[in-house]
């Protein structure tokens, strides 16, 4: 609901969640809210998404959530191929191990085709998020320390996107987020994409949030983009 309220009152920007635990969502009602979000933005979505964890705030044990991290992952999967097929307008046929949907359209379709782009997170080190995020249009480091440790991951994103077949032309996107204030530069450098400013959680106020917003994009010399 507030992406859909920042859609409604902005042109140019991009938007979307940093991330969505996906598998404590119903696939078949994020299709439908992505679609939407999409068409209400005309092609402004970007759509992130990761296994989330009960360590923050015990979040999923407080509400009965699946708490092991192998089967959340195997949701996410199923989820993000159900999500995929809906955003195609053809009839959705999948029968997996967590969700069933049979023959269902989703219409109508995003605005950006083949689909919304998903950006995937996960931990440095991680090997299983790496090898989904490449099956996607993007990866989103979580935690990350340090530009050099940027560096590794783009290297193993490289080597697992081309075992995969994928294109090395074919657009993708290497996700950062820094704190306000921060240069970019030497995360471009390493090879991000797009740079998102973390509010620190426990002293962020909305005098810090408005003079980010004031301030505008961060620029840098070797950066395509940040936001």
């Amino acid at each position: 609901m507030s992406l859909a309220a920042i859609a409604a009152v902005t042109e140019r920007i991009r938007l979307g969640p940093m991330v969505t635990p996906l598998a404590r969502r119903r696939p078949v009602k994020v299709a439908r809210e992505t679609a939407a979000l999409d068409l209400l933005s005309g092609g402004r979505l970007s759509l992130g998404v990761g296994l989330g964890s009960d360590h923050f705030a015990n979040e999923y044990s407080m509400t009965g959530e699946e708490l092991d991290d192998r089967r959340r992952a195997r949701m996410l999967d199923e989820a993000l191929e159900i999500l995929q097929a809906a955003w195609t307008g053809e009839p959705v046929h999948h029968r997996g191990a967590h969700y069933t949907v049979d023959g269902m359209r989703f219409l109508p379709r995003p605005v950006q085709h083949p689909g919304v782009p998903v950006w995937v997170a996960g931990f440095p080190g991680h090997k299983k998020p790496l090898r989904r995020a490449v099956r996607y249009q993007g990866f989103f480091p979580v935690n990350l320390e340090h530009p050099e440790q940027l560096a590794e991951v783009v290297t193993d994103l490289a080597t697992l996107r081309q075992q995969a077949g994928r294109d090395p032309a074919e657009p993708y996107d290497v996700v950062v987020a820094v704190p306000p204030g921060s240069d970019p530069t030497p995360f471009a450098a390493a090879g991000a994409t797009w740079g998102l400013v973390e509010f620190p959680a426990e002293s962020v106020s909305v005098d810090l949030v408005r003079g980010v917003l004031r301030d505008g994009p961060a620029r840098s010399r070797s950066a395509s983009r940040a936001r």
